[in-house]
């Protein structure tokens, strides 16, 4: 069994190989490095992204390569999420921080004879934004990086997930051991509860609160669940965190359980999920062969166990009372809100539930302080919060903000802009049960306060970025129809309500909506916000509310003009030839219905009442003469 003093003798045992990692990086020239004068780290990113794109064969190509040069100096380690998923697969070599992307299988040879064995620098694979001018910029100078705070993700990218001394090298199980030697219940509530840590999985509830009212409720059994069915469109925050650092949570729940009297905790995670999985299954064996977890942690008399759950996937098993059904081997259906879950939940017992960047944030709060945490953010929102970049933006990734950052340093700062020279139009946070803000409001601060001023929520951490192609009227639908195929049926409001929504939009998309079927949209809006029975159901009309209130304008575009603005609603298209056209006839020659006509070097004309709205005409045509109204 290990005890506080094995702890620390673990930390100083390899604290000095993950010091290499988080040594001082500075900008460097393309000259000539002796690459055998000091300990080389290479850490490849697998997170799933990277995994997807032969992150794995490149790690292990890596080492045979390493291994056959006899490269004693150079470790290879797979590592988690790095965050800029735009650029994958990604390479990061310390001490020097040289930031190698979109790297191939057939890049390896190169990388292992010209960086490694002659200490020359490749500059082909440098990530674009490490070359400034004739220097290298390290990769904590990055702008995409340099712009960041990261809490949740301190450890993604930089640790091997699957190697818990790693984790303890950085102070890892240090807060689960000052907790249970040197506080009480109460005084570990009042921790939580002095920093104000919000809930990170969408509503913002304050944990220390959550807890205490499980703490105080009697009951000879209670439970801590981790909420990781993470199932918003384009959202991969819970994912990244554990696959990179899945003890960050572990630790957490066991902090959670001591401070609320539980000894079982459950990590509900999705199948499809199955890098995070198997590191977590990894993780949890790790914990318990040091006895982190399990009897009498640390030597004390506190004892907890973890287990994972797997989810087949339904979104609706992200709503805490649905979840819990699910565990209990029943349908995910959300629970009539008789009782609080932290009286009454898991089993009848009382049951605390956050989700995973919720758990991920405690350690090192306890590590570093209430002050230090609350230093960051805003005073209502202190801290960080963790967003999947996605959508029309040119740096799509991970990203972790302190509150409080405005929306365009996210986008055009972090994210890199509009891809193409497009015009921002909008953004969506919070995923399906999010609003879309607009670009007069790109200046506002992101905290929970915020967005919900402005229509939206800050949900589990999905941030979708639009520009002017997009139409909102489709936007709006596309959500919708996402959160009808998700609704468990349970509640009319939602099950009927919702399928009416889409029907209606679908008809304005289509181009046969009515001035009534907008009055229509806003009193079913008000009447499935007011009479659903979950989270689901009560904000399934946001990306609906939020763009009648900020593209009232495209709505009746549609419905009055037959005519989408943005030109994306394929029904209500027109192709038209321009007098650009210079009579090459690929147009008509790649028609699939013949409804172009034209001379040799004339213009050529499209007969509309035959066309079909492919978009071939404008995708071949050499010199842009074919335009969509």
């Amino acid at each position: 069994m290990i005890t506080i003093n094995d702890l620390n003798r673990i930390k100083e045992e390899t604290l000095e190989k993950i010091e290499l990692r988080r040594s001082k990086q500075s900008t460097m020239s393309f000259e000539k490095k002796d690459m055998k004068s000091h300990m080389t780290h290479v850490l490849v990113c697998g997170g799933t992204g990277c995994h997807s794109s032969q992150g794995d064969e490149i790690r292990r190509l890596l080492e045979e390569k390493v291994e056959e040069k006899g490269l004693d100096n150079i470790e290879v380690t797979l590592t988690g999420c790095f965050g800029l998923c735009e650029t994958g697969p990604n390479i990061v070599i310390y001490p020097e921080g040289i930031f190698y992307s979109q790297v191939k299988l057939e890049d390896i040879d190169e990388i292992v004879e010209e960086h490694f064995v002659k200490g020359n620098i490749i500059k082909r694979l440098l990530y674009e934004g490490a070359v400034k001018e004739e220097t290298i910029l390290p990769v904590n100078e990055v702008n995409f990086y340099k712009k960041q705070t990261r809490v949740a993700l301190r450890n993604c990218g930089l640790i091997n997930p699957e190697d818990i001394d790693e984790y303890i090298a950085l102070d890892g199980y240090q807060a689960l051991a000052k907790v249970l030697t040197e506080m009480s219940q109460q005084e570990v509530i009042d921790f939580v509860k002095a920093a104000n840590v919000r809930g990170r999985g969408g509503a913002g509830f304050p944990a220390g609160v959550k807890w205490e009212t499980a703490f105080k409720y009697p009951a000879d059994k209670k439970y801590v669940i981790c909420n990781a069915d993470e199932g918003d469109p384009g959202a991969f925050m819970d994912r990244s965190i554990l696959e990179g650092d899945p003890h960050s949570v572990l630790e957490a729940m066991a902090i959670c359980g001591y401070a609320i009297g539980s000894d079982q905790g459950y990590i509900y995670v999705r199948a499809e999920y199955p890098i995070a999985v198997e590191r977590l299954e990894i993780a949890i064996e790790q914990a318990k062969e040091k006895g982190l977890l399990g009897k009498n942690i640390l030597g004390t008399d506190f004892s907890f166990d973890i287990e994972l759950r797997l989810g087949a996937g339904a979104f609706v098993c992200g709503e805490g009372t649905a979840l819990i059904e699910s565990i209990e081997g029943k349908r995910g259906m959300p629970r009539t809100k008789i009782h609080r879950t932290a009286h009454k939940g898991l089993w009848g017992k009382p049951t605390i539930i956050n989700n995973v960047e919720t758990f991920a944030n405690i350690p090192v709060i306890f590590q570093k302080g209430v002050e230090w945490f609350k230093s960051v953010g805003t005073e209502d929102s202190p801290g960080t919060k963790v967003f999947a970049l996605g959508g029309k933006i040119n740096n799509t990734g991970l990203i972790e903000i302190p509150m409080g950052v405005t929306l365009r340093d996210i986008i055009y700062d972090i994210g890199g802009g509009i891809p193409n020279g497009k015009e921002f139009k909008a953004v969506q946070t919070g995923g399906p049960s999010g609003g879309c803000i607009p670009k007069e409001h790109i200046d506002a601060p992101v905290d929970f306060k915020s967005l919900a001023e402005l229509g939206s929520i800050m949900g589990s951490g999905g941030m979708v970025v639009m520009d002017e192609d997009n139409c909102m009227v489709d936007i709006a639908r596309f959500f919708l129809d996402f959160t009808v195929e998700e609704s468990c049926g349970k509640c009319v409001p939602c099950r009927e309500g919702t399928k009416r929504m889409l029907e209606i939009l679908e008809k304005i998309t289509n181009g046969e909506g009515t001035p009534e079927d907008l009055d229509r949209l806003e009193s079913l809006a008000e009447t499935i916000t007011n009479g659903s029975l979950c989270g689901l159901g009560q904000t399934a009309a946001n990306p609906v509310i939020s763009t009648m209130k900020y593209f009232r304008e495209e709505y009746e575009a549609h419905v009055y003009d037959k005519k989408c603005p943005a030109g994306s609603c394929q029904a209500l298209l027109e192709f038209f030839i321009t007098e650009d056209c210079i009579g090459c006839t690929k147009c008509a020659r790649n028609c699939p219905v013949s409804c172009i006509s034209g001379k040799v070097k004339e213009r050529h004309a499209i007969n509309t009442d035959e066309c079909i709205k492919c978009g071939n005409c404008m995708e071949v045509c050499p010199v842009g003469a074919v335009i969509k109204r």
